[in-house]
């Protein structure tokens, strides 16, 4: 490649990382309005129409209720460290997480909004990046069901990549 074509690729990248900083939201109805859950101060929310209890931030990073935001870097990893993650996680009082499954996951997608496709109210700090289900693929055996929280789509992911997770439980 010519110095020319790398300057520029990299002047393109930088620009396009610059410009997915900031979170984009569209005058369109809420698909996961504010008012339908329950903000608790333990780093939680439940779901009211789907009866789900999601933690607030990613695994990884903690939630600070004095500033409504979660503290440090989610973290990534692969399918199999994240289910057991999962089943040793205890976290406000509750050790029955699990990872979403592909329609969990979906119900807290933000369809109004890219960079991060997630009511950024309720679920603060998220990576605009995949976060995995616990859903297999029927097809590749070797790969799990991820959603894109930079623009609220699925796609296949090798279950060896590292992806982010959210955990969530059933509120009882």
């Amino acid at each position: 490649m010519k110095n020319t074509q790398i300057k520029l690729y990299a002047m393109l990248a930088l620009l396009f990382s610059q410009y997915t900083l900031a979170q984009t939201c569209y005058d369109l109805t809420a698909t996961t309005p504010t008012d339908r859950f329950v903000q608790n101060d333990n780093g939680t929310v439940e779901d009211s129409l789907t009866g789900l209890m999601w933690m607030r931030c990613s695994l990884g990073q903690t939630y600070n209720s004095e500033t409504a935001s979660c503290d440090n870097d989610a973290k990534q990893m692969t399918w199999k460290q994240a289910l057991q993650t999962a089943q040793s996680t205890q976290f406000a009082d509750f050790s029955d997480w699990h990872i979403p499954d592909f329609k969990q996951l979906a119900g807290m997608v933000e369809r109004q909004c890219v960079n991060p496709a997630v009511n950024s109210v309720l679920f603060p700090n998220t990576p605009a990046e995949n976060y995995w289900t616990n859903t297999t693929s029927i097809d590749v055996g070797d790969h799990a069901w991820a959603y894109a929280f930079y623009s609220g789509k699925n796609n296949l992911k090798s279950k060896n990549a590292d992806v982010y997770v959210r955990l969530v439980r059933y509120a009882k």
